[in-house]
């Protein structure tokens, strides 16, 4: 039987008969996904159809795969959901602007995988969708594993985009994010082309109607930064940039909540409660409260809620150009200083290399943080050329003037393992003041290696702080882990093609 668009009360219940989730004290649904706990890049695939072939960016993150195999497997799920007693479906949008928005399906073998994506996606009005046929279709099925040896997988399990079927399989991995990533992905094929950038980014308003982004990849902020009581929030991951403003592609947030506290982010933890899934977190089988501090199933432990769980979003998931734009990046070297302005070509030279640390339990396999460069600070998730969203980023900034900072949420005083994650009140004055533009008639100073301007003051900050290397005890070794960085970004800079003259002096200056 297929139960379509169920009211959020009856999927928590047959969540609960099925014994997909318990339900824990605050009143949301817990649910655990075995051992997929974050995204499983490599076993991440899209179908290689002559349509797509000479658009795709092939290569270790957009691994091809044949379009028999990608057949052969939609028709082992088809049959699969066919097969079973209950099959649930969502019915939505993915984008909240009308003119570029798409009709979606979510269909599953799991009730909650349903109430994942009615929290994350777009719900519809009454009547908006009545007899109206997908533009992309998604089917999970936790009960179909594939054959590597014969279905050309990595291993059992498998998500395949089928940018000319307009369809996402996913099977055997139940983590909600691979429903959320996929569909982002789709999106992230099909705006571009429409001169549409689509950003991996959250998005908030201040009180005079300003707006700011902030991109960077999972467990860099986005998400606790952007959830400012003060500022009304847009979207905490996903959003698209039009010639009349931005809007979320999501009707939901994502939030990574180990050690989440009540104090420092008010907000999400207000925000999981009835109508919430939690995934992986560790909960009490007497009380039902979670113990957001445990890593007992994975560091990252996920909440996934309504955007409008969040006091004075933005309903309508639409806002102005950007005023400014925050580039958050968690620096495992410890080398970089935790706000520093951009110029134009800066901005063009940081988005395109990205950099950041992979934090623990993202993606499987990964452990404790590891330094990489994501272009465009969403490569996992971007099937163009990281250049063409460089492009039209470049673009949108020169039209509507946005300022550029880069912010680092990662370690001071050492690298890690021997420095300290960064004060998040401190961040949250320097973004304050960012954002408010109370930094405007402070004086910047450059610094020597990455040539970034950093700031001289900023209002609630020691000025210690500011300075990287006065938060090392040998500021010897800060400079060999500079340069170290420094060389890091040259090297990873030099697989770039077709871009602007000069572009690769904006970085590092050894």
């Amino acid at each position: 039987m297929k139960r379509r668009n169920l009211p959020v009360p009856v999927l928590i219940e047959k969540a609960l008969l099925r014994k997909e989730g318990i339900l824990t004290s605050s009143g949301a649904l817990a649910v655990t996904t075995g051992k997929y706990t974050g995204r499983s890049p490599n076993d991440r695939f899209i179908a290689d159809d002559p349509s797509v072939h000479d658009h795709v960016d092939w290569g270790r993150v957009n691994r091809p795969i044949a379009p028999e195999h990608y057949r052969r497997l939609r028709r082992r799920v088809e049959d699969h959901l066919t097969r079973i007693p209950e099959r649930f479906v969502f019915d939505g949008f993915v984008g909240r602007d009308p003119r570029y928005r798409l009709r979606v399906r979510v269909m599953s073998d799991q009730a909650w995988n349903c109430l994942f994506a009615h929290d994350l996606l777009v719900r519809p009005e009454d009547g908006e969708l009545d007899g109206a046929e997908p533009d992309l279709t998604v089917l999970v099925a936790a009960g179909v594993k594939a054959d590597p040896a014969v279905d050309g997988t990595n291993s059992e399990a498998f998500i395949i985009i089928s940018f000319e079927d307009r369809t996402i399989i996913i099977g055997s991995a139940l983590y909600g994010g691979e429903i959320k990533k996929s569909v982002f992905s789709y999106m992230n094929y099909v705006l571009p082309r429409q001169g549409v950038l689509s950003m991996h980014c959250a998005a908030n308003t201040g009180p005079r109607g300003d707006v700011a982004l902030f991109f960077g990849l999972s467990g860099t902020g986005k998400t606790t930064l952007s959830a400012d009581p003060e500022r009304h929030l847009v979207g905490d991951d996903e959003h698209a940039w039009t010639d009349q403003g931005i809007f979320n592609l999501e009707g939901g947030c994502y939030a990574k909540c180990i050690n989440l506290s009540r104090e420092k982010e008010p907000q999400i933890w207000e925000a999981i409660r009835y109508g919430a899934v939690v995934e992986n977190v560790w909960v009490d089988p007497d009380t039902r409260e979670i113990d957001f501090a445990s890593a007992h199933f994975t560091e990252n432990t996920r909440a996934g809620y309504p955007v409008d769980f969040i006091p004075g979003a933005v309903l309508s998931g639409r806002a102005g150009h950007p005023d400014v734009i925050l580039f958050l990046t968690a620096d495992a070297f410890g080398v970089l200083p935790p706000l520093a302005r951009l110029d134009r070509r800066q901005a063009m030279y940081h988005f395109l290399s990205g950099y950041t640390s992979k934090l623990a339990g993202t993606e499987r396999g990964v452990d404790e943080p590891q330094a990489t460069f994501s272009s465009c600070f969403g490569a996992p998730f971007l099937p163009l050329p990281p250049v063409v969203y460089a492009d039209l980023l470049g673009r949108n900034i020169d039209r509507h003037g946005t300022e550029v900072y880069l912010v680092n949420t990662g370690w001071s005083g050492g690298p890690y393992g021997v420095g300290r994650r960064m004060d998040l009140h401190h961040t949250r004055k320097m973004v304050r003041a960012a954002v408010e533009g109370l930094l405007r008639d402070v004086p910047f100073r450059p610094e020597p290696v990455f040539g970034l301007l950093v700031p001289e003051a900023c209002p609630g900050v020691p000025t210690e702080v500011l300075q990287p290397r006065q938060t090392w005890a040998d500021p010897e070794a800060y400079d060999r882990a500079a340069r170290e960085l420094a060389a890091r970004f040259r090297r990873n800079f030099e697989r770039f093609s077709g871009l602007a003259p000069g572009l690769e002096e904006a970085g590092p200056r050894v």
